[in-house]
């Protein structure tokens, strides 16, 4: 394979200057340009793409971080990202963190040594702390569904607690009085927040939360059918369930149907995103939106814009999410006529 010593020996120049060829640079004369580019073509040479961007300082990638490239609501992310990176000439290049936050400080860390000056960086594992130091150091980095205190403006998040909220509420109006809630087995904002916005709701509703307990699991399918499971074997009774998201939503429905409960007829059951299958289950599920699209579209813009010094003073982004009724709740059973 050849190198950029073999070009300059054929051109019979230096290699700073093929180097400058490469990378565009006004001082280089247009005979030498036409050398290097013949030597160029006749060797088959292709530039090592970290090596220009450590000369010229400009990266063609975007960085990003989430939890699980895998689960819809990344993918979701993931090709917003994706989408208004290729509007700039940008591609894309992603890591899992896995609420970890070793795995996260090192995604995190390749990520900047492959050179990605736009950062979008989805973390719950790292302290606020750590975060901010990284983006002190990386002024593209901007960080998505967390809010840092220190640089709010380098932020955008979601109103947990009231799309929660609010979900509880509505199933509280249809006559539900005792409901359970599955939520996240993971220590983050996401989790505690929604949990809250049940709580709320319910106390406000005069209905007492710890009547039936949270139940915490994985935030997937699998984690919906064991926590629902743990839930009946409790022998509590229960009209409708709050989940953390529509994944666990869909897990709980599974169970419910296989253990001869109608949904929603005798058990209403609400998600949280509107992930694309939310439009396709059966019954189609009532979930609280997350602008997830929207968000990450914003958070490139941002990130470019830090990125290449051109943003100017920002304010803090927060987004509310918004209840979508479908075919999965309905009015409590002892309301029915």
């Amino acid at each position: 394979m050849a190198t950029i010593k073999d070009v300059a020996k054929l051109a019979n120049v230096s290699i700073a200057t093929v180097s400058r060829v490469i990378n565009n640079s006004s001082k280089t004369g247009e005979a030498a340009r036409i050398a290097v580019r013949r030597a160029m073509e006749e060797l088959n040479y292709q530039p090592d793409p970290n090596a220009r961007a450590l000369v010229s300082r400009v990266n063609d990638t975007i960085g990003c971080m989430v939890f699980d490239v895998s689960d819809p609501f990344f993918g979701s992310m993931v090709k917003a990202i994706e989408k208004e990176g290729r509007l700039h000439n940008k591609h894309l290049l992603i890591g899992n963190g896995s609420h970890n936050a070793a795995q996260e400080r090192e995604t995190i860390e390749l990520l900047i040594s492959k050179r990605c000056e736009a950062l979008i960086i989805h973390s719950k594992a790292l302290s606020n702390e750590e975060l901010t130091t990284y983006a002190k150091r990386n002024p593209g980095m901007v960080f998505i569904n967390r809010l840092l205190p220190e640089i709010p403006h380098r932020c955008i998040w979601l109103d947990n607690h009231y799309g929660s909220y609010t979900i509880t509420q509505h199933l509280i109006e249809l006559g539900h009085k005792h409901i359970a809630c599955v939520t996240s087995k993971y220590d983050i904002e996401d989790a505690h927040d929604r949990a809250e916005g049940y709580q709320d709701a319910m106390r406000e509703a005069g209905l007492n939360a710890e009547e039936i307990s949270i139940e915490r699991a994985e935030p997937n399918e699998e984690g919906g059918e064991q926590a629902i499971q743990d839930l009946l074997g409790k022998g509590k009774p229960f009209t409708a369930v709050v989940a953390y998201n529509d994944a666990m939503a869909t897990g709980i429905i599974s169970v419910l149907i296989d253990n001869g409960f109608r949904v929603p007829e005798d058990v209403s059951v609400v998600g949280f995103d509107d992930v694309i299958f939310a439009r396709f289950s059966r019954p189609k599920l009532t979930t609280m939106r997350y602008p997830i699209a929207m968000m990450a579209t914003r958070a490139t813009q941002m990130a470019l814009k830090f990125a290449a010094g051109e943003a100017t003073e920002m304010e803090a982004q927060v987004f509310r999410p918004v209840l979508i009724r479908r075919q999965s709740s309905a009015v409590a059973p002892h309301e029915k006529s």
